[in-house]
């Protein structure tokens, strides 16, 4: 596996446990986020400060999510990974209480890569189905 794929593959991971303290390792200073899309339904873009924020605060709702990788696509600077999510709420997540099911949810990343780290994320994720799951919508 190249080394921008297994750095793909740990930025993944931060949402399941482990130390955010590493972001620093994977990520440029200047990095930036784009969700779409993000948990009000339109696209977002964040910068890192504002992404360690928010997994933060989905891994005290989902503490123990585990983190599957499909399928991983390398070429040039751009690395495409296909991934899927398992956590069980064991926290507050958008105003619900803690229900301790299971959910699972599937996404695709595309990371672009500058001087070794990723500088930059488009991230679709089917928040749909994760919403149907959780009862916010029907």
């Amino acid at each position: 596996m190249s080394r921008h794929k297994e750095l793909s593959a740990q930025s993944l991971a931060f949402w399941g446990p482990g130390d955010l303290g590493r972001v620093t390792e994977v990520f440029t200073d200047n990095y930036t986020n784009h969700q779409e899309p993000d948990v009000d339904g339109g696209p977002k873009s964040i910068d890192l400060k504002e992404w360690t924020d928010t997994v933060a605060s989905f891994r005290e709702a989902f503490p123990a999510t585990k983190v599957e990788i499909f399928q991983q696509i390398g070429e040039g600077d751009y690395v495409s990974t296909r991934w899927r999510f398992e956590g069980v709420l064991k926290g507050e997540y958008l105003g619900l209480p803690p229900t301790g099911k299971t959910y699972a949810w599937s996404g695709i990343q595309i990371d672009r890569f500058e001087d070794g780290k990723i500088a930059e994320s488009w991230v679709n994720w089917d928040m749909y189905s994760l919403f149907k799951d959780l009862g916010i919508i029907k």
